[in-house]
């Protein structure tokens, strides 16, 4: 029973102490729920593959350059998995790269992730990530002013941050990578043949 001077945490207080905790000097924001996703595969594909990632993880870097590809060739482009990507930003850098990805939009929002991976050892300790990101954007084709709209983007940072409460209030997310697959959870860079062995069996109805 709560006590008639408790007070009730809930997800908008939650989203505010993120907001003050990675990006320090914002304002509180005025939250706005989105269902826009970022999806690579068709919407017909049987199996869903939820991603919950932070671009500052080296672990989710290395499953985007050596399982994803495999993933992406056999399963996304044969239209049998689609992959939702949610950010799960563990620190201000993750927070500032993960508003720069979706500076860039629906249609180059994965390869900016590829970069942002890629590239993650430089800019991730970088002195100053925000530079760096910066650069990374002005060499992908976005102007310095709209980056830095992006990054000053409340709506867009707390939608960010939305992704991350969410997923650890619906499946008890506290690590990156973590995926959630037509609802079985798999946690760490698992190998190739693990989401092989996950996805056959699902879709010969085990």
């Amino acid at each position: 029973m709560i006590s008639p001077g408790a007070r009730v945490i809930n997800r908008r207080d939650t989203l505010t102490a993120l907001a003050a905790a990675l990006f320090p000097g914002l304002a509180t924001p005025s939250w706005a729920a989105g269902d826009d996703e970022m999806v690579l595969g068709e919407p017909s594909a049987p199996i869903t593959v939820l991603e919950y990632s932070s671009l500052t993880c080296p672990h989710c870097a290395r499953f985007h350059a050596e399982t994803l590809p495999a993933i992406r060739k056999n399963y996304i482009d044969a239209g049998k998995v689609r992959l939702v990507y949610r950010h799960f930003p563990f620190d201000q850098p993750a927070l500032m790269a993960a508003a720069l990805a979706e500076c860039a939009g629906h249609d180059r929002f994965f390869t900016f992730l590829d970069v942002l991976f890629a590239s993650q050892s430089a800019w991730a300790g970088a002195d100053d990530p925000i530079a760096s990101l910066t650069g990374i954007g002005r060499l992908g084709g976005l102007k310095a002013e709209a980056i830095a709209a992006c990054f000053n983007d409340r709506a867009m940072l707390d939608r960010i941050l939305a992704q991350r409460v969410d997923g650890a209030k619906e499946f008890d997310i506290d690590s990156t990578p973590t995926f959630i697959v037509n609802g079985e959870k798999l946690v760490g860079a698992q190998p190739y043949g693990r989401f092989v062995d996950v996805f056959e069996r699902l879709l010969s109805g085990g």
